[in-house]
């Protein structure tokens, strides 16, 4: 796998698992608490930062694994 190949396949595994781990941990504002102009779905602590440390970890794990199996040829793209 070259670098474009291997760079793709992160930026791909890492969207995957972004949209995985963006659901943790959401709880939603109490409905008295709702501010004008504010969603009422909208969490009430995102945690954003943490989600996106947490998923390039996790992406570079699975990447490395796919790279593993690509390299030793238990699944072959040629």
């Amino acid at each position: 796998m070259g670098l474009y190949a291997g760079l793709t396949v992160y930026v791909v595994i890492w969207w995957m698992v972004l949209f995985m781990v963006l659901p943790w941990g959401i709880q939603p504002i109490d409905a008295a608490d709702v501010e004008k102009g504010h969603a009422s779905g909208a969490p009430r602590r995102p945690r954003i930062v943490l989600k996106v440390l947490i998923t390039t970890v996790t992406a570079a794990a699975v990447w490395m694994l796919v790279w593993g199996i690509i390299r030793m040829d238990l699944i072959s793209f040629r």
